[in-house]
């Protein structure tokens, strides 16, 4: 059995690496591991959204979207990764910074575990002396959850002792304690480490000067947190300020990857390895005047489809046969992840409930572009009691190899987009192709089927 290497980010958006953004992001560490080490996905869809169900669809191998949504992963289903593995031999390990991880319970699957605290509002040890700066004006970043009449983002600088320098960040700490880790447990055979980077997710505060060199010029308010809201909330200035913040941080979290990467390669681990990075979903930078990934905003009554910004995120993963430096345009989700795993590390899938995941580990030693025909990524909406989707929701969004299907679009009716020619989801073209979305509807169909999506779910998406 292989060892398995598990490196999750959140928030960050598919197009930061290689050529595929708008605005390119420095990531020097994952564009070198993609070409001299690693198989890239290109078609790699979020599944059950946001952090939580993502992570439970990583972990169960199961799609939870059609059934339920936010909620400690032992409410949603008795399998478990980390049990899993454990039950055939493994060592297992938990080390993370997302403060959700251990709300939601997924420590008690691994033999050990470990959070550094402090990120969005995890609030752990008070300095209540001090007092907190507001800086960030209420109008330009979320407005809920506030303490003590502070917003989140001001919170959390608070709580982090304002602190400004590379190696007290959450990418650094992270980072420095898996390198530790790997150091002092490399020879367990086999071994499973998950680890589990909050960032780039917001409050988006690197060192300024990371920041700098995406936005030399600007003198103004830090932009370090979004608002779930109206990308014309800000200035034009104030928005590049935003984005210039997100990418300084991804271009933080992409170094000490790199040094993750580096001690695998220092122990010659990646013969008897496979290693994975990949995010749970994107952020709107300015895309179809949001920022953020879901509308908490007062001021924003539209609903919020999980569009490509969001949905669309990176997948890379190398180790043992797996072919180096491949660019694969199959599409596959987080919940194919398990099965695919135990097909290439050579371990026994036995769970207390059935996967619904596919493994695609045929499919990247073959370099096929065969595995789904449709994804959907989503989160769990509990409709109202005339059966309605509420307001401001978070929408669904499909994708086939060829067209990205709304059907519940910003405004409540269905949107259809020609991916291939607009990858951003930019134009609505659903008068001029019916009988691709009919065919489209109807993958969509057979995989709600699959899934046992209930009747009345299933017939909001399909109308």
């Amino acid at each position: 059995m292989k060892n398995i290497i598990l490196l999750i980010t959140d928030t960050f958006r598919f197009d930061n690496l290689f050529d595929y953004a708008k605005r390119p992001v420095n990531t020097p560490e994952l564009d070198r591991f993609a070409e001299e080490r690693a198989s890239s996905l290109k078609n790699f869809y979020t599944g059950s959204f946001p952090t939580i169900p993502n992570r439970t669809d990583i972990a169960t191998g199961k799609l939870g979207w059609p059934h339920y949504g936010w909620q400690p992963i032992d409410l949603s289903s008795r399998n478990h990764i980390g049990k899993t593995l454990r039950r055939q031999g493994y060592t297992t390990q938990l080390l993370c910074d997302c403060p959700h991880l251990f709300n939601s319970r997924f420590q008690f699957g691994f033999d050990a575990a470990y959070q550094h605290r402090g990120q969005e509002g995890d609030k752990h040890l008070l300095h209540s002396n001090n007092p907190i700066d507001n800086i960030l004006p209420l109008e330009k970043t979320r407005q809920h959850p506030l303490w003590k009449g502070a917003s989140l983002a001001d919170a959390h600088r608070w709580i982090n002792r304002y602190s400004i320098l590379e190696d007290e960040t959450f990418a650094a700490k992270t980072a420095s304690t898996t390198v530790r880790w790997l150091e002092e447990n490399h020879l367990a055979d086999p071994f499973f480490i998950w680890v589990d980077f909050f960032d780039p997710h917001e409050p988006w505060d690197p060192p300024e000067y990371f920041v700098k060199k995406y936005d030399p010029d600007y003198s103004g308010t830090p932009m370090i947190h979004c608002n779930y809201g109206p990308a014309t909330d800000y200035t034009e200035e104030e928005l590049h300020n935003l984005w210039a913040h997100y990418a300084a941080e991804s271009e933080v979290v992409d170094r000490h990857l790199g040094r993750v990467l580096q001690k695998i390669d220092d122990l010659n681990l990646w013969d008897n390895s496979i290693v994975v990075i990949t995010s749970d979903h994107g952020t709107s930078v300015g895309e179809h005047n949001r920022t953020g990934k879901s509308n908490i905003a007062n001021n924003d009554e539209r609903y919020w489809p999980i569009y490509p910004e969001v949905g669309h995120v990176p997948f890379l993963i190398a180790g043992g046969d797996i072919p180096r430096g491949s660019e694969l345009d199959f599409l596959a989700q987080p919940y194919d992840i398990l099965p695919t795993l135990s097909e290439l590390c050579e371990f026994t899938l036995e769970t207390p409930e059935p996967v619904n995941g596919k493994s695609f580990a045929n499919a990247l030693s073959s370099n096929s572009a065969e595995h789904r025909d449709v994804v959907v990524s989503a989160g769990h909406i509990r409709l109202t009691d005339k059966g309605e989707i509420p307001e401001f929701a978070t929408t669904p969004f499909v994708v086939d190899q060829n067209w990205g299907y709304a059907p519940i679009g910003a405004y409540g009716k269905p949107e259809f987009y020609n991916l291939n020619n607009d990858p951003w989801a930019e134009t609505n073209v659903i008068d001029d192709h019916g009988e691709e979305l009919q065919n489209l509807k109807s993958k969509l169909s057979a995989l709600l089927a699959l899934n046992n999506a209930e009747e009345e779910y299933a017939k909001l998406l399909l109308r």
